[in-house]
């Protein structure tokens, strides 16, 4: 579907300093904006360390897309201020064409052929060892995890709300409330942001009153994703676990949820908390055991960002009532402590009552615990679970991200917003 897609490179001249010439760059924004703005841009990538090679070469990685590039001038030239666009077919008159993408899996340059999948084995292998991918090791053993699991209710909450109110805490460290603000903004939902002010005693202990009052008045809490207090020591939404210990937040959230059937949602950042307050897999706040699960380093010991593929295992849930179980979506993944931990007996248990929401798999859809398909390592790659009732959802790829990706193959939309909001109407 991409072939014969145009490559232009746009190019910012060097002073006698050796630096961009920077009304020529501005220039270059000015145009490339306007491209990207009338949909002429299909991908762009500004170019930098490695040159035009490491531009072309990454741009064709991800998806696997050919290319056949003929240019002259220094491949491996650092390239501030130089950009790689691809274009439509029927590209502008004006800009310097270098090539265009092709069918076959391979890059063409200046007449040579490599294949992609030899230039990415060699682009990975000297690291493997030291940021191990599992690209380059065996096939991934796929998991035994049963059927899906299909919910023989309807979700419906006994009061209606044609727009129901979504509160969103932001926490010191909260990066992802934007983001989840619009998905619920999209669905119907009127999302409110409360930033905690944690200046001094006296403005915190204002703002925890505040937030109480404001959950007493929201139908949904919803804590996005970040880092809280720094994700240390040891972070994992320890910080945020902390403020909702508090008596009058902690009675709140849980007449939210018993006395008035509202939903709580926690993705990456919000789903450690809602873990560390003990609220799922048990649906109450309550101090941690020894046999609670928990979100810890992922396998790698880093952050990862990837793009996940992840299969629904239960739509046991108000948040998953708009999903077939079996469906596969892609999601963005993106933390440094994901990696769900649970003791087997514990574990077999949430499966069997529907809790595990959606599982970590392989391009074949099965579910597996090897890398990059389970990029965190997750316990039988468990990526979603929710409390008893399903009211409670918690995951750690971030679907509110769903709408961000243009040229990404598969299904983003996982509906699960729209859902929630439908459980009120």
């Amino acid at each position: 579907k991409r072939a014969r897609n145009n490559i232009a490179l746009i190019q910012t001249p060097l002073d006698e300093n050796g630096l961009p010439n920077f009304e020529k760059l501005r220039q270059n924004f000015d145009l490339l904006h306007r491209l990207i703005v009338d949909k002429v841009v299909i991908s762009a990538r500004a170019i930098g360390f490695g040159g035009l090679a490491a531009a072309i070469s990454e741009m064709s990685f991800g998806n696997r897309i050919g290319v056949d590039v003929t240019y002259l001038g220094d491949f491996f030239a650092v390239g501030f201020g130089n950009f790689v666009v691809e274009l439509g077919a029927d590209s502008p008159e004006g800009l310097e064409l270098i090539g265009r993408t092709i069918a076959e899996p391979d890059l063409v340059i200046n007449d040579e052929r490599i294949a992609i999948e030899e230039c990415i084995m060699a682009w990975l292998e000297p690291l493997e060892d030291v940021f191990p991918t599992g690209i380059l090791g065996e096939a991934p053993v796929a998991l035994d995890l049963g059927a899906p699991i299909e919910a023989k209710q309807i979700f419906a909450a006994s009061k209606k709300f044609a727009k129901p109110r979504v509160l969103l805490p932001v926490f010191p460290g909260t990066n992802c409330e934007w983001d989840m603000a619009a998905a619920f903004e999209k669905a119907g939902a009127a999302p409110e942001i409360f930033v905690l002010n944690n200046l001094n005693h006296k403005s915190f202990t204002e703002s925890v009153a505040e937030m109480a009052r404001r959950i007493n008045n929201a139908q949904i809490i919803a804590l996005p994703g970040g880092f809280s207090a720094g994700d240390e020591p040891d972070g994992s939404g320890k910080f945020i676990a902390a403020v909702f210990a508090n008596p009058s937040i902690a009675e709140a959230t849980m007449e939210l949820l018993n006395a008035r059937e509202g939903l709580i949602i926690g993705i990456c950042n919000g789903f450690q908390a809602l873990v560390k307050m003990g609220l799922l897999p048990y649906g109450k706040i309550a101090p941690l055991t020894k046999d609670s699960p928990t979100l810890t380093y992922n396998a790698i010991g880093r952050h990862i960002s990837n793009i996940a593929l992840t299969k629904v295992m239960s739509n046991k849930s108000p948040w998953l009532a708009g999903l077939e179980p079996g469906e596969i979506f892609r999601s963005a993944a993106s933390h440094g402590q994901g990696r769900f931990m649970a003791s087997d007996a514990l574990t077999a248990e949430l499966f069997a009552n529907g809790q595990v929401t959606t599982v970590f798999v392989d391009h074949d859809g099965n579910p597996t615990e090897a890398l990059p398909y389970n990029p965190n390592g997750a316990h039988q790659g468990i990526e979603g679970i929710t409390d008893p009732t399903g009211r409670i959802l918690g995951k750690m790829a971030h679907s509110e991200r769903g709408s961000l990706y243009k040229n990404i193959p598969g299904n983003f939309n996982q509906k699960i917003f729209t859902s929630g909001v439908k459980y009120f109407a």
